[in-house]
């Protein structure tokens, strides 16, 4: 603690480095990392992939400014969510009517779309479609929509999600450097039903 009582991040790295390194290839704090420099040279990656050793802005798969937009203009963004930890207590009906699942979305998008808060609307791409109510709100940037991760998949006989299951709109290709599903970069259209 400094002497206002506030915790002091690294202090043993900060007062003697040598002594007290961290956990990274030089014991210090890294901004150019030898080791995505690595991965870099090393990992076939496809064109539109990067993964560098910087701190850089690459542009994801579905990205602001992809041509898709013309068709599909909000950015989907998921989010972990308060009512449940990822799937798990997903089906716990009393969780389920304290925290439903909603999506969130601009007053500037839902306007033209008229769109009202609580409204059931379609999210849907090129993968799937999602009914779900909708929270209008200005705590979401305008261009982007949010819909939080784990929410169980309940399909009709048509094959759409009436959960709010964010991996039916999510693309199967995995993120470069962690392969991981890319939830936070999807493009979809939203329509009032």
């Amino acid at each position: 603690m400094d002497p206002n009582g506030f915790k002091v991040a690294y202090k043993e790295f900060r007062d003697d480095p040598e002594a007290h390194p961290l956990k990274t290839p030089s014991g210090k704090i890294e901004i150019y990392s030898s080791r995505l420099a690595e991965i870099a040279k090393t990992w076939k990656l496809a064109e539109d992939e990067v993964i560098h050793p910087l701190p850089v802005h690459a542009q994801s798969f579905e990205h602001y400014g992809d041509p898709l937009m013309k068709k599909y203009p909000l950015q989907l963004s998921g989010f972990h969510y308060k009512a449940r930890t990822h799937s798990t207590y997903g089906n716990v009906d009393v969780l389920k009517a304290a925290n439903p699942q909603e999506v969130w979305m601009n007053p500037i998008d839902a306007q033209p779309r008229g769109i009202q808060n609580g409204d059931l609307i379609r999210i849907f791409n090129d993968r799937g479609e999602v009914r779900i109510n909708v929270k209008v709100t200005p705590r979401i940037i305008p261009g982007v929509v949010a819909l939080s991760e784990g929410a169980w998949y309940a399909p009709d006989k048509d094959r759409i999600d009436h959960s709010g299951c964010i991996n039916v709109l999510t693309t199967q290709r995995p993120s470069p450097l962690a392969k991981g599903n890319p939830q936070h970069s999807n493009l979809v259209q939203v329509e009032r039903l």
